[in-house]
């Protein structure tokens, strides 16, 4: 088999295989050269990192080979054949999926900390396993059939990588493909078991935010699905505590509170996170990478509360031009050195953007926010 990208998914992939006795062709990157194009030869199987495009020149040779391609979570499903719990969406995806882990007690696996490859040998065939699907991943999969598979919504997202929404809406929509129960939102006319953010709980959710319920909401669904009691789903709602770079209070400082959302990658994100906000004055930090967003949704849903927005990375000068009143920071050393926040007030980096024009990922722009902000005095 060859393996391309060798990312976190990609070396936990080649090492499953290597366990088994598969012999594996590991490629990083490539240049598309006939030479490294010739590596598909007497390969059976390419899998693919979700990081990868399919207009990469190895994946478009194996096409015209008419090699199956396999994302890394369809290698994952044939080798582990667990019961599935797929979750994906625009937005709320790891809140969800790490949710159901705490209300069922499974692993948590896929777009998420751990590839469903590092299962591999460590649950066994049957085990209940909750999986974090992307758009990237749900492009390769061809038998991985989720017991549950829940959709939590769609939104314009990663339009630098597919031609149109609905390319984009299509591959979320592959999760539903050999699903046996499917959990859809409310109002979107899909067949399935809906949910929505005004759902009766079991109890109402210890996390933050009208779009966090609506998470617990979907949670809530596909646990019932399996058949767990409500008294279980409760327990977890009361106590599960969020997850890191969504709305994930840093610290108060000074009567002021820092909260990274650094997840919020795309518009829609980062509009859930002013809701959250909504009473309470913000200081708003804005900026990274480009999607191919449109920025006027967001321009438009700046309340009264929100005292000051600044601006860093590669998006600043567009987001200027529909945000004319914010201010160009450059980086968030520099966004935090200018805000004014008083006793009371909210400092939220939620970036409506990518992060890869400044850090490796929004996990490390989230981190740096952290410590910039453990670093303030008073």
């Amino acid at each position: 088999m060859l393996v391309l990208g060798l990312a976190r998914s990609g070396k936990a992939a080649s090492a499953a295989l290597e366990r088994r006795g598969v012999e594996v062709v590991g490629v990083d990157r490539e240049l598309g050269n006939d030479g490294e194009l010739g590596l598909l030869d007497g390969v059976e199987v390419l899998v693919k990192s979700p990081g990868v495009p399919r207009e990469s020149p190895l994946v478009a040779e194996a096409e015209r080979r008419e090699l199956p391609i396999w994302s890394e979570v369809e290698l994952g499903y044939r080798l582990i054949r667990p019961r599935l719990v797929g979750v994906t969406g625009t937005n709320g995806k790891t809140t969800t999926a790490e949710l159901l882990g705490a209300i069922t007690g499974a692993p948590v696996a896929g777009n998420v900390g751990r590839a469903l490859t590092e299962l591999d040998g460590k649950v066994e065939e049957g085990a209940l396993v909750v999986c974090e699907l992307s758009s990237f991943q749900l492009e390769d999969v061809h038998e991985l059939a989720c017991e549950v598979a829940v959709l939590l919504n769609l939104e314009p997202d990663h339009l630098d990588r597919y031609d149109s929404f609905e390319a984009y809406r299509d591959a979320k929509l592959r999760i539903f493909e050999r699903a046996r129960f499917k959990v859809v939102p409310q109002g979107l006319g899909l067949e399935g078991i809906e949910f929505s953010a005004d759902d009766a709980l079991p109890a109402e959710p210890h996390i933050r935010g009208a779009h966090n319920r609506e998470n617990a909401a979907a949670a809530t669904a596909a646990a019932r699905a399996l058949g767990v009691p409500d008294e279980s789903i409760a327990a977890a709602l009361r106590v599960f505590p969020g997850v890191p770079h969504r709305l994930e209070p840093v610290r108060e400082l000074g009567g002021v509170l820092y909260v990274n959302d650094s997840k919020a990658t795309n518009v829609a994100a980062a509009l859930k996170a002013l809701a959250a906000y909504e009473q309470e004055p913000v200081h708003l930090i804005l900026g990274g990478s480009r999607k191919g967003e449109d920025y006027a949704p967001l321009a438009a849903a700046l309340g009264p509360n929100v005292r000051s927005v600044h601006l860093i990375g590669e998006t600043a000068e567009e987001l200027a031009a529909a945000i004319p009143q914010a201010e160009r920071d450059g980086d968030l050393a520099s966004a935090l050195a200018a805000i004014e926040a008083r006793p009371g007030e909210v400092v939220l980096l939620s970036p409506a953007c990518a992060s890869y024009d400044q850090f490796r990922d929004f996990e490390a722009r989230g981190e740096e926010f952290r410590r910039l902000v453990q670093n303030l005095s008073a």
